[in-house]
């Protein structure tokens, strides 16, 4: 092409030096997953995922057991969304910020920053929202974890969830808010608690109980439903490891991602499936399920809205992202009417990002793409830790 945009190159890469220090500490943390290129926006793809296997005895015989079938089960990836973010200059301004002194690359840089920024925050949002996914919770609404100097046991607890649940004890992520993850620096990081300085004097971070600790902007405190006085079907026992339980005589709504609770239980369990109206519906919690069995008559209770950190395995969650797709021509070549396009990936996140440039009449329009979507795969891999 006669036009390229190599010489922005200089300015686009400062620009994702700036991107790359922004709060986002979902998006490299989680499974980057780049094999749905070929996946539209909007449609589901689809991942076998093998359930849990069940040993029995040894018994001597002419011929082996005939066992061993299993119902695999499915999860699904959808590319839910397709975005832009466009930047458009016209020959009279550039002209006037050249005459007046000031730095046309410098604020082309800054809004490219911008641009890359916004589609970042997105993705981290919607990483966030994905706390609906998680399997329990643990700490209190309202209290802001890390509260305690030398008290780590708000990261010990979120552990033992996972660990409980068979997550893998290796490559594990807490992502905090911004409010626990000042608690933290502010609680923790004398160097007798903390062991070195790093957290006192740069305010990184420090590993704790297996996680590698990151805070994050999309980390939400979501409403929750108005559910009162529900108590579990009369005549029902719960086993452990159930995930459908009945309830009745209540009033209000239970909604996904609610965290309920049971007389004489001290798990906190997140709500996959709720309802909405009065009286005898169903609740789904996610899996693993019931931790201790449950009684007829006992209840629920729908705990106060709260500030959903997360603590997870990288297996946890998915993230797919890829550029937007180009329509063909004839030949099978990918096209439109940019002038020239170009890739550029944040070291820090792992988001590649599309800049094109389209020649307009008497103006440039730069335009800074993504396309991605995003999945809890195992919820037995993901928790939450109240704030």
């Amino acid at each position: 092409m006669a036009n390229t945009i190599t010489g922005l190159t200089v300015s686009i890469y400062n620009a994702l030096d700036v991107v790359s220090r922004e709060l986002t500490g979902l998006i490299p943390s989680v499974t980057s997953d780049m094999t749905y290129d070929r996946a539209a926006v909007g449609q589901a793809v689809t991942s076998p995922v093998a359930p849990a296997a069940t040993a029995s005895d040894i018994t001597p015989a002419v011929n082996p057991p005939d066992d061993g079938d299993q119902t695999i089960g499915t999860t699904t990836m959808t590319i839910s969304k397709s975005r832009r973010v466009p930047v458009r200059w016209n020959g009279e301004e550039r002209l006037a910020l050249d005459n007046n002194g000031a730095q046309y690359n410098v604020i082309l840089r800054d809004q490219f920053a911008q641009a890359m920024r916004t589609l970042a925050n997105e993705v981290e949002t919607d990483l966030g929202a994905l706390y609906v996914g998680a399997s329990r919770a643990y700490g209190t609404a309202g209290t802001t974890p890390f509260a305690t100097a030398g008290d780590f046991t708000d990261a010990s607890f979120l552990a033992k969830i996972l660990k409980d649940n068979g997550a893998p004890n290796t490559g594990n992520s807490m992502v905090l808010d911004t409010t626990a993850g000042a608690n933290l620096v502010g609680k923790q990081s004398r160097v007798d608690i903390a062991g070195q300085d790093d957290m006192l004097r740069r305010g990184v971070l420090l590993d704790t109980a297996g996680f590698a600790i990151r805070e994050s902007a999309g980390i939400q405190t979501p409403a929750v439903g108005d559910a009162a006085s529900y108590v579990t079907d009369t005549g029902a026992t719960y086993t452990v490891g159930t995930t459908t339980i009945h309830v009745d005589t209540g009033t209000g709504d239970v909604l996904a991602g609610d965290i309920i609770t049971f007389a004489g239980d001290t798990n906190k369990y997140v709500v996959a499936t709720g309802f909405t109206g009065d009286g005898d519906n169903d609740v789904v919690i996610a899996k693993p399920g019931l931790r201790e069995t449950l009684a007829d008559g006992v209840a629920m209770t729908v705990v106060a809205a709260a500030t959903r950190s997360m603590g997870f395995a990288r297996s946890a969650i998915a993230l797919a992202t890829r550029i937007p797709a180009l329509p063909k021509d004839g030949s099978g070549r990918e096209v439109d009417m940019a002038e020239d396009r170009m890739i550029v990936t944040d070291p820090n996140s792992g988001l590649s990002f599309e800049i094109a440039m389209y020649l307009q009449y008497r103006q440039i329009q730069y335009e800074v793409s993504l396309a991605w979507g995003q999945v809890v795969t195992k919820p037995e891999h993901l928790a939450l830790l109240l704030g």
